[in-house]
């Protein structure tokens, strides 16, 4: 079942978007904060006594090319009550795809992989137009489209969808990884954030550590390159040795479950080193 700290409107919002994309849930992956909130029901995942971390939006990844139906995805987000913001000027230009009824602060974003350069012919290669929507190209993204896990996602999991659907989310290592990857890349705030979701993503597979070892040893560390094996590798260490202010906020964003920088340092130290062991 859904954590106790999940609005109702925030299921009703987020089993919208999960019908409107129906056609296409073998092939997306539902990532970012949402995809943390799934964990929560996968048979693998352990209780726990606090809920995860709130988000208003869903980040869905999409590879560049998408199965062909009947009708667009653009066009399903549009009849489930889903508005385009436009954002940037960007060619297509980005796009949040806003709830216009119930929760007004929920809305989607795809995301899809960026391959290569960010600037191809004079231009920034920034965004893609994939079932007729417009996806933000992002780095490592790629890993969370790689082997992902299915979780139930309908009415038996307190999500009011008008069915039952199986709904991919990336698996635990991809998702830990992409995070490590990117982090120097991300605003201060957002750096303390992705902290919790590693911390809280340990716990909750933390009876599942030689699981996930096998998942990083088989799946995930052979589509990265030697540099950033390297990188992950040291992780550990390099990323969360000392206490630094990003350690600080997250400990700060989350007393009810985290006492100091240490312990928080010591969770993720310990679960990091068992998992790419």
């Amino acid at each position: 079942m859904p954590d106790k700290g999940v609005h109702k409107d925030d299921l009703r919002s987020f089993a919208r978007l999960v019908d409107a994309l129906a056609p296409w849930l073998d092939q997306v992956v539902i990532i970012g904060g949402w995809a943390h909130r799934l964990y929560r029901i996968h048979p693998l995942a352990q209780p726990l006594d606090y809920d995860p971390l709130a988000t208003f939006d869903t980040d869905v990844a999409m590879p560049a090319e998408l199965s062909q139906q009947t009708e667009s995805m653009r066009a399903r987000l549009a009849a489930s009550g889903f508005e385009e913001e436009l954002l940037g000027d960007t060619r297509p230009p980005a796009v949040h795809y806003r709830l216009t009824a119930g929760n007004a602060g929920f809305y989607a974003e795809f995301l899809t992989p960026l391959i290569g350069s960010v600037n191809k012919r004079g231009r920034r290669d920034a965004t893609a137009s994939i079932a007729g929507v417009s996806a933000q190209k992002l780095r490592y993204l790629e890993l969370l489209l790689s082997a992902p896990w299915k979780v139930e996602v309908g009415p038996a999991t307190g999500h009011p969808t008008t069915e039952r659907h199986l709904v991919q989310i990336p698996n635990p290592v991809a998702f830990l990884v992409q995070k490590l990857l990117i982090h120097d890349r991300r605003e201060p705030a957002d750096r303390a954030k992705d902290l919790l979701y590693i911390h809280d993503t340990i716990e909750a597979f933390g009876d599942a550590l030689p699981e996930l070892r096998k998942l990083w040893q088989g799946t995930v560390r052979p589509l990265l390159s030697p540099k950033a094996r390297r990188s992950i590798e040291a992780a550990p260490t390099a990323l969360l040795g000392d206490v630094n202010d990003s350690v600080r906020e997250a400990v700060r964003m989350a007393p009810e479950r985290l006492s100091s920088p240490l312990q928080m340092i010591e969770t993720c130290e310990v679960g990091l080193s068992a998992i790419l062991a």
